[in-house]
């Protein structure tokens, strides 16, 4: 396993910048979950890694080496694609091999390699089938044993999960995680699936437009996001973004939509002056049948595990999701309340996150 580093990295095709000056720092053995919407600069990012792109400007190294100008195959790292890229013609045994023969290794590594591999992902009886004889996960079992017999000093993952069903996207994930602390190997991993990004990695890197918006663990950026963005895209159901008011009172600041009183709250830096606020809550923080501000019912939608309600607050739409099986009708009025603790306010101009004052 190796560290990788990332410096001022840009990448352009022609007049279009894709990356404007990417710096990361991923330390040896971490997962590493690189997340954001289709677009955002993630895909391009690892192919820089990979040196499947040459980046525009800035540097990457791998283990301590600057690896600028190094071809793919001497990068020592490997990569799993969404489309798996087996060859169809080849057995399970003869794709995960492949690599090793072309490297000429003796055949008695190989085969402890490949046995080593196939035990690890549970492809003991496969390795005589071709492709077209297993299955969505099977596949993708087999694209990541060829990616691990090469024992690199990185993995790449490039969405390999996104054309599974729901429930094999649930195992894969588990059996991926499983992988890497076995391996204890550097893992890069690109995904728009946030619930992905929350369940795997060690930290989240937030791309939107080509830029990094936040790093941090799974749950740093579920509770303190540092912007919009970051709030928006990370949880599910989505964070609420109401428009609302802040303005100052005797113990702090009250914060209102429309008329309803939401909470009162600390004194915030960098409140806008005329008190404009977008007021952010997450609608598993909603307390439902508890007194406060009222909501219309607009749609009840029963999950199973909840209730997910879609509202009108001050004629803005707003979810809240609670495990009771409330017995709701479509335009009932709801009551609902909030902490003061779980709300989070931010600059309607900038989107950026409005933080206590120290």
């Amino acid at each position: 396993m190796a560290s990788i580093d990332i410096q001022a990295v840009r990448k352009s095709f022609g007049p279009v910048s894709i990356l404007k000056g990417i710096d990361l720092a991923i330390a040896a053995g971490e997962f590493v979950v690189l997340v954001g919407p289709s677009g955002c600069g993630k895909s391009t990012l690892l192919r820089l890694i990979a040196g499947l792109e040459d980046m525009t400007s800035g540097q990457i190294r791998i283990g301590g080496v600057v690896v600028n100008d190094l071809p793919p195959k001497d990068r020592d790292i490997a990569m799993v694609f969404q489309s798996y890229a087996l060859y169809p013609h080849m057995s399970v045994r003869d794709n995960m091999s492949y690599s090793l023969k072309l490297k000429k290794t003796p055949r008695e590594r190989i085969a402890e390699a490949v046995n080593r591999a196939g035990a690890k992902l549970g492809l003991d009886a496969l390795q005589d089938r071709k492709p077209r004889q297993l299955s969505g996960g099977q596949r993708q079992r087999v694209a990541m044993g060829r990616a691990i017999v090469r024992k690199p000093k990185a993995f790449l993952f490039d969405e390999p999960l996104s054309n599974l069903d729901a429930r094999l996207r649930e195992q894969m994930r588990f059996e991926i995680k499983k992988l890497h602390r076995d391996l204890e190997a550097t893992s890069v991993y690109v995904t728009h699936d946030q619930i992905e990004a929350m369940t795997m990695a060690d930290r989240i890197v937030a791309m939107n437009g080509g830029v990094i918006q936040q790093v941090g663990t799974p749950l740093e950026l579920y509770d303190d996001p540092a912007n919009m963005f970051v709030a928006g895209f990370i949880g599910s159901p989505a964070m609420n973004f109401l428009n609302g008011t802040a303005t100052a009172a005797e113990r702090g600041i009250v914060v209102r939509v429309g008329e309803a009183v939401l909470a009162t709250l600390p004194p915030v830096a960098g409140l806008p002056a005329d008190g404009r606020v977008v007021v952010g809550v997450r609608p598993e923080r909603v307390a439902c049948g508890t007194a406060g501000v009222n909501a219309r019912a607009d749609l009840v939608e029963p999950t199973g595990l909840g209730t997910v309600l879609h509202l009108q607050l001050d004629g803005q739409d707003f979810k809240a999701f609670t495990t009771d099986r409330p017995a709701i009708t479509v335009g009932e009025q709801v009551p609902l309340a909030v902490a003061a603790g779980d709300l989070r306010l931010f600059d309607p101009r900038t989107g950026e996150r409005l933080r206590p004052a120290s």
